[in-house]
């Protein structure tokens, strides 16, 4: 039964939660109250689930005990807990790469423990200092991933296999985030890595807010939902206001909400729907009242973008169902 408007399962991002409190103690360390506040806030705001960014709890880092504890504070307030997003742990940092694996292998775990069915990790980085100064950080380039270089592309490849065996061995689908200057920056690059990668578990998060928000040129949202969705299984959603002038070399953006920014959701949908996407989405949001517009968002796809019961529907994707669907393989960007 394909998913409808009415229950197609929408996670608030947790990226408008701090990971330390006043005093400096992160969250990971805080008592179970302390999690069931946060999750309450998310359940008043109007959401069914939320996913678990870690730049909020780290699930990875929780000892099994405190793993039960946390999948009780949600289960308390009535919480769902389908996804986990891991954020700026690359496998192919030439610094951390080994820390950040095993970080992501313990994430996995922790979904596994959690009953989560997805887990979102990608290839960025640490933001710079110099990005920690903007008042948004997009604005600076940061980290990039090297160029045709066929070494780090195979460490990609393999470590991320690697993680997607792990994940496909207790039951979670692994999702692959789209972000500026990596592997997974461009839709050409990111379906590559995928069909490299060749695993029916591992798909995209074809996060198009990540690569519209550059204040440069930039794919068109179109042709990267045309190239991404058929081979995605988890969505980050978000928007952004852009403004061009090509003559001057001039490129502005800031965070919109889904119905008012570039990209046509309404449009977007259509297209996801006809390959067959039924996907876990998340609706995210940088800056002022995050959680609530998070939430506007969830009402904007489930009132005017998302299949009503009693209108067309379509069958069960096969990339939701770990059944990745061939196509030829794209030329890289």
């Amino acid at each position: 039964m394909a998913y409808t408007a009415e229950n197609w399962p929408i996670a608030a991002a947790m990226l408008p939660f701090p990971g330390t409190n006043a005093a400096g103690t992160h969250i990971n360390d805080a008592d179970p109250s302390a999690w069931a506040e946060a999750f309450t806030e998310v359940k008043e705001a109007g959401f069914a689930n939320a996913d678990l960014t870690d730049s909020w709890v780290r699930p990875g880092d929780l000892r099994r005990d405190r793993l039960a504890e946390f999948k009780q504070a949600a289960a308390e307030v009535g919480i769902g807990i389908p996804a986990i997003s891991a954020i700026r742990r690359s496998v192919i940092d030439e610094a951390n790469w080994e820390a950040n694996l095993a970080y992501s292998h313990r994430t996995i775990d922790a979904a596994a423990e959690l009953g989560c069915e997805v887990v979102s990790i990608g290839l960025h980085q640490a933001i710079t200092p110099e990005q920690q100064k903007q008042l948004w950080f997009w604005t600076v380039e940061g980290h990039k991933d090297p160029v045709d270089d066929r070494e780090t592309w195979g460490k990609a490849v393999s470590r991320i296999r690697d993680l997607g065996r792990h994940a496909a061995e207790v039951g979670v689908l692994l999702s692959l985030e789209m972000y500026e200057d990596t592997y997974l920056g461009t839709a050409n690059s990111s379906v590559n890595l995928v069909q490299d990668i060749g695993l029916p578990n591992v798909g995209l998060n074809p996060d198009l807010g990540n690569l519209i928000r550059l204040h440069r040129p930039v794919e068109d949202w179109r042709e990267l939902v045309a190239k991404t969705l058929p081979f995605s299984n988890y969505w980050h959603l978000k928007n952004y206001f852009r403004d061009e002038d090509v003559a001057r070399d001039m490129y502005v953006t800031m965070p919109a909400p889904m119905e008012s920014g570039l990209i046509n959701y309404r449009e977007a949908f259509k297209l996801a729907l006809s390959v067959g996407f039924q996907g876990i989405l998340c609706t995210e949001h940088y800056g002022g009242d995050g959680l609530s517009v998070a939430a506007s968002n969830q009402d904007y796809l489930r009132r005017h973008v998302l299949p009503k019961a009693d209108g067309y529907a379509l069958g069960t994707s096969q990339v939701a169902q770990g059944r990745q669907q061939p196509a030829a393989k794209l030329a890289p960007v």
